[in-house]
Formats: C-alpha cells, sequence, structure tokens
C-alpha cells in the first residue's frame, strides 16, 4: 500500500488533539459503522450513531463490530430524520461534527443548510478536499468538486475563503491559490477567466484574505514552475499552489477522480461555510480516505475553536 506522508501527518495531528463528539448520520453499511469505529479507535473522535438502532446494531453483530465506544440515538427508518436529528444535536452543542452515514448527501446537506434549524452561516457552503499526490511535494487543497454545481463569482469568493481557512486549519499560514480556467488569459467568451481575474483582485483589494490569490491560470501554469516559465508567465509566488479553484462541480469532480484513479492521489475531504464542518464520504472511499476526512475535520474544528471540549 503506497504511504500518504501528508495524510498520515494530518491523522498523526489530530490524534494528539484529542477526539471530539461527532454525530454519524444513518451509519446503516458495514463501510458507514466501519469508519467511524476505526476512528474512535484511532482516538479521533467520540461517535454518536444516530439512526434505527435495530438496523445499527444487527450490521454491527453480524460483522463484530464492537460499538461499546459507541452512543446511540434512536431515530425511525427515514434518513431524513437521522439528518435532523444530527443537525439538532451540534445545534444543541451536544456534537461538534457531522459524519455521512449511508444516506445521500443531498438528504444530508438539505437539513444541514435547512433556513429552520440547520447549521446555515453567512457564507456559501462548499467543499474541499486535501490531496496526497505521490509526486507533489505539499498536501494540496481543491474546491469545489462536490457541493456547488455552477457558482456564481460571489459564491467562488466564499468557496475560496472556506478553502483558505481550512488551509490555515493545517499550519500553512498564507496559502498560494490558483483559480484554474482553460487558458491564462482573460477570454469574455470564456467566464471563468473573468471570474478568475475578479477573485485574484478582490483578493488585492481585502475581499479575500489570508492567502495569495491569482487567476485565471490554466492547469499547466499552475502546477508547473517550468511551463509558465516557457510560456513567460509570470507568477506571483515562486512556490507551486496550496490551493486549486476549479471553475465548476463538473470540471472539479472530473479532475479529482483523474487525481485519484490515474495519478494514484489519496484524498480528505470536508463541507464547509457551516457551524460545523461535515464529513461527507463516499461509499467508494478508502478506509485511508473516510479516516483522514475525520482528521481533517478535527483539525479545522479545533482551530476555529480551540478550546472545544468532547462533552
Amino acid at each position: 500500500m503506497p504511504e500518504h506522508p501528508h495524510l498520515d501527518r494530518i491523522i498523526a495531528e489530530a490524534c494528539q488533539l484529542g477526539p471530539v463528539r461527532v454525530a454519524v448520520t444513518y451509519p446503516c453499511s458495514t463501510s458507514a459503522i466501519e469508519a467511524a469505529m476505526t476512528a474512535s479507535r484511532l482516538g479521533l473522535i467520540e461517535p454518536v450513531l444516530v439512526g434505527p438502532r435495530a438496523r445499527i446494531e444487527a450490521i454491527a453483530r453480524e460483522k463484530a463490530i464492537d460499538l461499546a465506544a459507541a452512543e446511540l440515538i434512536e431515530t425511525g427508518e427515514d434518513p431524513a430524520e437521522a439528518a435532523i436529528a444530527s443537525v439538532a444535536l451540534c445545534r444543541e452543542g451536544r456534537a461538534h461534527l457531522i459524519m455521512k452515514g449511508s444516506l445521500h448527501s443531498d438528504e444530508l446537506l438539505a437539513a444541514v443548510v435547512g433556513r429552520d434549524g440547520g447549521l446555515r452561516t453567512s457564507r456559501r457552503t462548499s467543499h474541499a478536499f486535501v490531496f496526497d499526490l505521490p509526486h507533489y511535494p505539499k498536501p494540496l487543497l481543491m474546491a469545489d468538486c462536490v457541493v456547488n454545481i455552477s457558482p456564481g463569482l460571489i459564491d467562488k469568493r466564499d468557496i475560496t475563503q472556506n478553502a483558505i481557512e481550512l488551509a490555515h486549519s493545517l499550519g500553512i499560514a498564507r496559502p498560494y491559490v490558483g483559480i484554474l480556467s482553460a487558458v491564462e488569459t482573460i477570454n469574455p467568451a470564456i467566464p471563468g477567466t473573468v471570474e478568475a481575474a475578479a477573485l485574484s483582485k478582490m483578493a488585492q483589494r481585502g475581499q479575500i484574505t489570508g492567502a495569495i490569490v491569482d487567476g485565471p491560470l490554466a492547469f499547466d501554469i499552475a502546477i508547473s514552475i517550468e511551463a509558465a516559465r516557457i510560456k513567460g508567465i509570470e507568477l506571483p509566488s515562486a512556490e507551486r499552489p496550496d490551493i486549486l479553484i476549479v471553475p465548476n462541480l463538473e470540471a472539479g469532480n472530473i479532475l479529482y477522480k483523474q487525481l485519484v484513479y490515474l495519478a494514484k492521489a489519496e484524498c480528505a475531504g470536508i463541507v464547509l461555510g457551516t457551524t460545523v464542518p461535515i464529513i461527507l464520504t463516499s461509499r467508494a472511499d478508502s478506509e485511508k480516505c473516510r479516516v483522514a476526512s475525520c482528521a481533517l475535520a478535527v483539525l479545522h474544528a479545533r482551530h476555529r475553536s480551540p478550546s472545544r471540549r468532547t462533552a
């Protein structure tokens, strides 16, 4: 199994901080229960399993999974009930993270961003990945490949700021952000280039803070210092990017899966822009991805509220 030093460091640092209470929403599959209990054994989380108790316990018995370290909160068979209950736990301070179980992402996020009793903030909700790439010298963040389908300029401002604050949680004091498009020149026929240029200017004027932001950048220019040199593009940083912002979900989702399945990257990902981070994993994700996503959420939650306790 290949090593992933950047994700391993995230997991190790989160373990040192002590566990955080996590509402595991509708864990009605073996993979969902195992992910929660593995994170618990590592000392990352205190799992609160929210869903139909009999069904959860039956799966655990069948697969010989020990639930002794978990609290169970009973809901009905409807996944939406578990999502609403998980949000309520966080709103009441009885949990500090939410972890997706076996329900659809849309069902969970509908409860999270609901106007009545959800976990909304003034900022747009977005998702960010942290990639551990075999030939990239540092963690690479990417947003938004999961939540926002076709974000506008102000949405992209929030997506960018959310990702910057996640980078700060990882100890990256002033990340270099590349705003991706098809080309590195501004072309009104490609709206993403115009929005990328606007985001760069917004960072200069203080509407985006805590990072160096540059765009539009074609992917080769963003990733390869040599490609930028050959094309005569002067970049604001001598380093390669810490964060890439994609123009829309379609482009981002394709790129993220290329990195995982062709470049052999491993990744962790969470939802940001809510009052608590949301661990949003896929059924196809590896165990390393699931555990690292828990660790990422713990680090971000602790960074935002350093005094937060498990109780």
